[in-house]
């Protein structure tokens, strides 16, 4: 009977349209707050999602920019390339070893007759995107392997083989020339064959392996201080602002198109900044929004309320039956935001997917620990504004 009187009395006094608006914009609040934090685990996901990995971004050759003030002065100290390898966004620094030697380079077939002086670096196996067994070399090997940056082919293709009547080649059939390459010493000229092994993305210049740089300069009798004027940077995350902060700091230059994701990140973080802001400052009036609402509707019934308490119910009974009214409700506003925002969750992923983007289908253990904190807050705000005005 009190239960039921209860009830009587909140729904007289409560207002339907005003619960109704106070938990649209609770949940309205509630969904912001979780998308911007999904944002934000969507794009971490991104970075470092193997489905996701840009081998380009991912590998940025770095050197010193070169202008009036520093020609003939390009080297990278020891000390420079410590500091590179220790920063947080470094994974690995791999050094770009020159060649010191003269050499040329020529077709021995006469249905593509090419000839060209030509210059070699070496580098670590790991920084090359190319995967090949073979890329080793000894005076007695067959051939010396050469891994050819894809833009050199789409030169020849498009420019070079156009002017001067020559046949377009593909990457398999450039792959099956043998070209007889020349090195030049103190000794008179050394010939070797040579093949081209596979077409680099990552690294623009000629790749032998290492043996043969240090054979040929040693052939060539070239003194040798090995200074290193280029290396290869493995980020763990290209879009990190810090890596074009540092570049800039110590005058130092790569591929400005391998950190364009820098400014993509700039863009989203200050979308999800906003989005969040939006979320908290919307939490903070919903919850000041519904306090006063339960405040407003135990106002309305409090002579009813200490005529029931007169009467022998316990405030503690009338605490309870109150919160059980209104904090059902405020699950439903969080319930409903969290579901709208896996829909959208799961219908992003099957977009994306599309143009070959992966992202998890369902939303991140972050955002769920998010509602339960969610949920736990408004629970300890509703019982909080219940109990100072029955005990009022």
């Amino acid at each position: 009977m009190l239960n039921h009187l209860l009830k009587k009395l909140i729904r007289n006094h409560s207002g339907i349209i005003r619960m109704i608006t106070s938990r649209i914009g609770l949940g309205i609040a509630v969904f912001l707050l979780l998308t911007a934090i999904q944002i934000q685990s969507n794009y971490h996901f991104l970075l470092n999602s193997s489905n996701n990995k840009d081998s380009i971004a991912d590998f940025l050759v770095i050197n010193k920019i070169l202008d009036n003030n520093n020609l003939s002065n390009t080297k990278l100290d020891q000390d420079l390339i410590n500091e590179i390898a220790k920063q947080p966004f470094t994974e690995s620094v791999g050094i770009l070893t020159p060649s010191r030697f003269k050499a040329s380079i020529q077709s021995i077939s006469d249905r593509f007759p090419f000839y060209t002086d030509i210059s070699f670096e070496s580098v670590p196996s790991d920084f090359i995107d190319v995967k090949n067994d073979q890329f080793s070399w000894d005076p007695n090997a067959a051939y010396v392997p050469v891994i050819v940056p894809n833009m050199f082919l789409d030169i020849y293709n498009f420019q070079f083989s156009i002017s001067q009547n020559l046949p377009q080649l593909t990457p398999a059939i450039v792959k099956m020339i043998v070209f007889k390459l020349t090195v030049y010493g103190k000794n008179g000229p050394i010939s070797f064959n040579a093949k081209i092994v596979g077409l680099s993305d990552r690294i623009s210049s000629m790749l032998v392996p290492v043996e043969f740089i240090r054979w040929g300069n040693n052939y060539a009798e070239t003194k040798s201080n090995n200074e290193v004027s280029r290396l290869v940077l493995k980020t763990n995350d290209p879009s990190n602002a810090a890596i074009v902060s540092f570049l800039k700091k110590y005058n130092l230059s790569t591929n400005t198109e391998k950190l364009r994701y820098s400014k993509y990140r700039k863009v989203i973080d200050a979308v999800v900044a906003i989005a969040g802001l939006t979320g908290i400052l919307m939490l903070v009036f919903a919850l000041i929004i519904f306090t006063l609402f339960i405040q407003l509707t135990i106002s309305n019934c409090k002579q009813e309320i200490i005529l029931l308490i007169t009467l022998g119910a316990a405030p503690k009974q009338l605490s309870k039956f109150l919160l059980r009214q209104f904090y059902p409700g405020n699950l439903l506003s969080i319930g409903s935001a969290t579901l709208l925002l896996i829909l959208l969750q799961y219908g992003l992923k099957i977009f994306l997917e599309k143009q070959l983007i992966f992202i998890p289908s369902a939303i991140s253990w972050i955002t769920l620990i998010t509602v339960g904190a969610l949920s736990f807050l408004l629970w300890i705000v509703t019982k909080k504004a219940i109990q100072k005005h029955i005990n009022a």
